[in-house]
């Protein structure tokens, strides 16, 4: 009998916990439309597979009353289960305990189970929705933030980690997803911010609401904190679950290959005709990605931040690759800072955990003006560079259209240890466009004609000149900097049979404590 007392109770305080801060809250956090911590986690992963860890611990702390309302679970759920089979690390803030606010030992089980993905070499997924730090606990709330601050960083390029903000995350609490690999947001109900509204109207005086300041509409298109916005928790719980399948276990697996029914030989008849007569028009270069990679499945990262660049992951004859392809439908493809940050993080991301890297070229230079220079274009753009010259993994590399200038250079070019370098044959491969060129070269010429119309033919005629010489992919062809110009149609083919001779590649950097990217 006493043995089925003592089972009786193991089940009555497992329902306790389950509970978390009890069935009202609940019903208040069910009315805004949020699903609680263990409906999260249940949503993410398989079903049945979730092991609960830690479900009795309770918070130490004795100040302002608190020693008289304990919660078991301590306002954090955590554990481990899997996701398509293979085994995550997770932990999700249970809002309904204290707000979700962060204590010694709610931080205390964040990192047990941190530390346990590094032992076995698992993502990390971290659901947020927290009102921050635990003020009852005073500073050993903020030594908790900062040890799980440190297995952030520790994890960095070793196993992939992942932030769902579901809630409310300020204050220190943002710098933890920040270190993460990619943020996850939903509209309407999350938020991230440094200091709040209330904060910033009595130091500056800015009236702003929550959502301006700190919403996933701002973050995934304006600071490009957030890598997704998505509308409800469901869709962002779908959103993880597709990204890790593109994603290895660690930084010493590959990702898992996937049979393939698309073709390796597809031909795409509309790559050849998708290029305009007319340089300056513009066109869509999601459809040159969606035509080449498997069944037209690609998953952008970073959607609606920096539209002048396009990066993602898609598959190609069933193998995980990332993609950066320069958009000329927005702001004519140009890099300016963000798009080279953009880009540069999503190929430093590629290359820890080796997923081969495709780079579609179609570049006219870097953004021009006083702006750009303030906010310091010189040093982003040399963190593009930096990502790819240090980058080990397969690099292929496919100019369309334009590749001028500096921007050439930047966008994996051969010298930056490009494997394979392609070019279509509208490829224009030079110093800069034409126009800009004959200006350059034919200035003091051009100046001397005063005859409008014989001006206007000589600059013509120098026009085609140049382009005869430059607007093709042929002489750096003949420099071998392009390795093969290649029907449009056929891209995927040969982009495919280029990853394949590069599967057993090896390369290495020269041996360092770390390198100083220009951050």
């Amino acid at each position: 009998m006493e043995i089925q007392e003592k089972v009786k109770n193991l089940i009555d305080l497992r329902a306790q916990a389950k509970l978390g801060g009890g069935q009202k809250r609940i019903d208040s956090h069910h009315s805004k439309g949020k699903f609680t911590a263990r409906e999260r986690i249940d949503m993410l992963l398989d079903e049945g597979s979730f092991e609960e860890i830690d479900m009795f611990v309770t918070h130490r702390c004795n100040n302002f009353g608190l020693e008289k309302e304990k919660f078991l679970g301590d306002g954090v759920v955590t554990g481990h289960g899997t996701i398509d089979g293979r085994i995550v690390f997770v932990y999700a803030q249970d809002f309904t305990v204290f707000g979700g606010s962060l204590s010694e030992t709610m931080a205390l089980k964040i990192c047990k189970i941190m530390d346990m993905a590094m032992k076995v070499g698992a993502p990390i997924i971290g659901i947020n929705d927290s009102g921050g730090a635990r003020i009852q606990e005073g500073v050993t709330s903020l030594a908790g933030y900062a040890e799980i601050f440190q297995r952030n960083i520790l994890a960095s390029g070793v196993v992939p980690q992942i932030s769902a903000i579901f809630g409310p995350c300020a204050g220190g609490a943002v710098y933890s997803p920040a270190l993460t690999d990619f943020i996850l947001m939903t509209e309407q109900t999350s938020y991230m911010f440094v200091t709040g509204p209330k904060v910033v109207k009595s130091v500056t005086g800015e009236d702003i609401s929550t959502e301006n300041l700190g919403g996933a509409g701002m973050h995934s298109s304006k600071s490009g904190v957030s890598h997704f916005k998505v509308s409800s928790e469901e869709e962002g719980c779908n959103a993880i679950r597709k990204l890790l399948s593109f994603l290895p276990q660690n930084n010493l697996e590959e990702a898992p290959l996937f049979d393939s029914n698309d073709p390796i030989n597809r031909m795409e008849d509309s790559l050849n005709e998708i290029i305009p007569d007319n340089p300056n028009q513009p066109y869509d270069m999601l459809q040159v990605v969606k035509a080449i990679v498997d069944n037209r499945d690609f998953f952008e990262v970073h959607k609606n931040y920096a539209r002048n660049i396009i990066v993602g992951f898609a598959r190609l004859n069933g193998s995980s690759i990332g993609i950066v392809a320069n958009q000329p439908n927005f702001l004519a493809g140009v890099l300016d800072c963000d798009a080279s940050r953009k880009a540069a993080r999503f190929v430093r991301f590629c290359d820890a955990f080796n997923i081969p890297i495709l780079t579609l070229v179609d570049v006219p230079g870097f953004l021009p003006g006083s702006n750009q220079e303030y906010m310091g274009i010189i040093t982003h753009g040399a963190k593009l560079m930096f990502a790819y010259g240090e980058a080990t993994v397969p690099k292929v590399t496919v100019t369309l259209r334009k590749s001028y200038g500096g921007a050439h250079d930047v966008m994996s070019c051969k010298q930056l240890r490009g494997d394979f370098n392609y070019a279509w044959p509208t490829a224009e491969i030079a110093v800069m466009g034409a126009a800009g060129a004959i200006e350059v070269l034919e200035g003091r010429n051009i100046a001397a004609i005063s005859n409008e119309e014989e001006k206007a033919a000589y600059i013509n005629e120098k026009t085609s000149e140049y382009k005869e010489k430059f607007a093709n992919p042929y002489q750096a062809a003949s420099f071998g900097y392009i390795d093969d110009v290649i029907e449009p149609r056929n891209t995927r083919f040969r982009v495919i049979r280029a990853f394949e001779s590069l599967q057993t590649k090896k390369l290495t950097n020269p041996l360092k404590k770390h390198s100083n990217i220009p951050l």
